[in-house]
């Protein structure tokens, strides 16, 4: 009964071997034996490769562009390329992405992420020629796929493409955000409210400049996160494993660029040294950098959104933001900023990833970096949770933001603050004096100025007419 139920289970999956040995690979497994021994190994995340469909998408241009170079070369024939480049478009067309099962964080330098795609490849392009999955003789995943490469220099030029491929999105989601405070900062142009500086009364000024500064500082890494993305356009491709370009024609690596500058839509270029470029990571370091920033602006953002919101009896209260759900569940109409929390928390694994980037980057030795599994996963994620960030904070409450008109202006009446647009008139003295003593009593700023007769009335309703304190104005003398 033993052999009997041995030689079953045998029988359940195709038989592959490797340098290790044999296994067995499920029959409708369109991966092979070494993306299995991958997965066994590296058991990590959780998060697979293809829960980054651009990456998925990314590593498939990489093998079609160098079969085109190889072809082109003389070097595969047509018929194992045309099985090649139907197996990448159905892959493209979003089809076996679920067999894209290896751990985005894994040992070997990417060389697991490299195997998953030149098996699926081949197993799909064998199915397309009328064979069946494992008759590698027939297209094999080493010397038809991946023919004129190495993990060291497919796997970088991938992992930079599915960046690329992903900085769109980014983009638009930072644009419309920006939008959404700049359309705000309109609506709020004509609420005169306090300013603050260290948590204190400052100098009045309007809610639409506030949120016009939301949206300025949004505006500043638009531009900036695009230009970054250009560093990740020069690639090793044709480097093979140290930049040496061992084992390919001397006209491959330019034409292989050439062919994924095409198949993306992204000008890509060989790196002038390709040695250096199979081992820096620099270009990551400063892209992953440019994130952290942004997430630093908007953590800061979303603090502000809370503190002008907080109360609604008992604080600022200058503000409303959108209802989302309940806050408590014991505190019946609690309502709590979720959202701008949530913005926040994002803010913060963002900011872990970029140490998780820069530690990786600083930890390449000699001609490789062995870390950059770690580089991807980070710098992927990162534009992923601050896509989908930025969409909620401005549909779930930027756009639903309004203004306590009449808290803001009370505010305004009762501040100490106001006595600094008088100071110039009235001297400095003057307004210390008139400031503590307003503290000591309760007693307005105003109501002290008329009752010392230290200014005219026509002169203050001059001096605190809301245009005259929120921009510069000329001195009457």
């Amino acid at each position: 009964m033993g052999i009997s139920a041995a030689s079953t289970l045998k029988r359940e999956g195709r038989q592959e071997k490797d340098l290790l040995g044999e296994a067995s690979v499920p029959d409708s497994a369109y991966y092979g034996i070494q993306t299995q021994r991958a997965c066994k190994n590296f058991d990590l995340s959780g998060v697979t490769l293809q829960h980054f469909p651009q990456l998925v998408n990314a590593i498939a241009m990489v093998k079609l562009a160098c079969t085109k170079a190889n072809q082109q070369l003389g070097l595969l024939d047509d018929i194992h390329a045309d099985a090649i480049e139907a197996a990448v478009g159905k892959i493209l067309d979003g089809d076996h992405h679920d067999q894209f099962v290896v751990d985005m964080i894994q040992g070997g330098a990417g060389t697991s992420t490299n195997m998953n795609a030149n098996e699926v490849i081949a197993n799909v392009g064998l199915e397309l020629l009328g064979h069946a999955k494992g008759e590698y003789q027939h297209l094999h995943p080493n010397n038809h796929i991946n023919m004129s490469q190495s993990t060291n220099d497919a796997y970088p030029t991938a992992v930079r493409l599915a960046v690329l491929l992903k900085h769109g999105d980014l983009v638009k989601a930072l644009a419309s955000l920006r939008d959404a405070f700049a359309a705000k900062a309109e609506e709020f142009s004509d609420v005169l409210k306090m300013g603050r500086t260290q948590l204190q009364d400052a100098v009045p000024m309007t809610l639409g400049q506030e949120f016009q500064s939301f949206a300025s500082t949004l505006t500043e890494d638009i531009d900036r996160i695009a230009g970054l993305s250009e560093l990740l356009k020069e690639i090793n491709l044709g480097g093979t494993a140290i930049g040496t370009g061992i084992n390919t024609d001397p006209e491959y690596a330019r034409l292989a660029v050439g062919h994924l500058s095409e198949i993306s839509g992204f000008e890509f270029k060989r790196a002038s040294d390709l040695v250096e470029a199979s081992s820096d990571m620099g270009a990551f370091v400063l892209f992953s950098g440019m994130l952290k920033r942004l997430a630093v602006k908007l953590s800061k953002i979303s603090n502000d959104l809370r503190m002008l919101s907080m109360g609604p009896r008992c604080g600022l209260n200058e503000i409303n933001l959108p209802a989302q759900q309940p806050g408590s569940s014991i505190m019946p109409g609690k309502i709590n900023p979720v959202i701008p929390e949530a913005m926040n928390q994002v803010a913060y694994q963002v900011i872990g990833n970029d140490l998780a980037v820069t530690m990786a980057a600083e930890a390449g030795q000699l001609q490789l970096n062995a870390m950059e599994p770690l580089i991807a996963y980070n710098v992927l994620e990162s534009i992923r949770m601050l896509t989908q960030a930025m969409d909620m904070l401005k549909n779930r409450c930027v756009r639903g933001i309004s203004a306590n008109r009449e808290r803001c202006q009370e505010l305004v009446d009762q501040s100490i603050g106001i006595v600094t647009a008088v100071n110039p008139y009235i001297g400095y003295e003057n307004a210390t004096r008139i400031a503590k003593t307003a503290l000591q009593s309760g007693r307005g700023v105003l109501e002290l100025i008329r009752e010392e007769g230290l200014m005219s009335e026509e002169a203050l309703a001059d001096v605190l007419s809301p245009a005259n304190m929120i921009r510069p104005q000329r001195r009457r003398q």
